[in-house]
């Protein structure tokens, strides 16, 4: 009994150790397995590891490049900053002069207004004083028409009364607006005196009609002798002046007792100083003993309108 169980024992023994060589041998083979598949991913990984050491070398000097280029960029930085600064700088300088000449320019665009409302109102009260003028200019322009109209009457009016008598010994003409009428001596007076001959006071009679009924003249006699000195003696004359103003005193006697107004009418004396025919001939003397009668329009109405400034 006891041989059978040894002998049953030794059976088992080797079974059990040719069991145990077949798992071992198994385990090798997976473990050998599992080495190879681990050396194949170390070498895997080695190769991903110099792959990656590769990258990170070129990402290094990608980053030492960019940070070249970041020192580049914040030295430019630095610089435009202070561009800008200076930049900020001159602005507001310019901002403050651009203040401060807008506040020049506000005043003195004011001021050009005001002197702009000043100028208009001096042009307007400019065309006024143009309008006022050109209208006084027109009322003078009528007066004055008005008035050589009125001499021209006069002067034909004149001409017509006296129209019997000869030329040689009257002429009448207008001269700056006024009518003379320019007697002969031959026509009035003797040689020397003051007595007024039949035939002038005919004349001057004629004279006062026509202008005894003007209202808006004056009258001015004057007397012109020649330069030959009276005759030593004469009665009550010195000399020419006394001669010429002693006729036209007399020639204005004969006028107002016509009926001209004795308050239009001046007498005057000139004496031979204001001849009309120089030299000495007898033909120049003749002409320089004269009576001047000068008929004057009255200006009145004109120096009103030129008072009316």
């Amino acid at each position: 009994m006891r041989s059978s169980s040894y002998f049953s024992l030794l059976l088992v023994i080797p079974l059990f150790l040719l069991s145990s060589c077949l798992v071992s041998k198994k385990k090798y083979d997976i473990l050998n397995g599992k080495k190879s598949a681990l050396e194949a991913e170390k070498a895997d990984c080695q190769d991903q590891l110099t792959k990656s050491q590769a990258e990170v070398a070129r990402l290094n000097d990608q980053i030492s490049g960019l940070n070249s280029q970041v020192d580049t960029l914040n030295s430019q930085i630095m610089g435009l900053n202070t561009v800008n600064k200076n930049l900020q700088a001159e602005h507001e300088k310019y901002k403050n002069q651009s203040r401060a000449q807008t506040t020049v320019l506000s005043k003195n665009l004011s001021q050009r207004e005001k002197d702009l409302i000043e100028s208009e109102k001096k042009v307007q009260q400019l065309q006024n004083d143009v309008q006022e003028r050109e209208a006084r200019v027109k009322e003078l322009e009528k007066v004055l028409a008005d008035k050589d109209k009125a001499v021209n009457e006069l002067k034909n009016k004149v001409s017509k009364a006296l129209l019997n008598f000869k030329e040689k010994d009257l002429t009448i003409n207008i001269k700056n607006g006024k009518v003379y009428v320019s007697l002969s001596e031959q026509l009035l007076f003797k040689s020397g005196k003051t007595d007024v001959d039949a035939k002038g006071k005919e004349a001057l009679k004629k004279l006062a009609e026509v202008l005894k009924d003007q209202a808006d003249i004056n009258i001015m006699v004057e007397g012109h002798t020649d330069d030959v000195a009276i005759s030593g003696g004469t009665p009550g004359m010195k000399d020419n002046w006394d001669l010429s103003v002693l006729r036209a005193t007399e020639i204005v006697r004969i006028l107002t007792a016509a009926g001209v107004d004795p308050q239009k009418v001046v007498p005057a004396g000139r004496g031979e100083f204001s001849p009309v025919a120089e030299g000495k001939t007898p033909e120049a003397r003749q002409k320089n003993r004269r009576t001047e009668i000068i008929l004057t329009p009255k200006l009145d109405e004109l120096f009103k309108i030129l008072d009316n400034k």
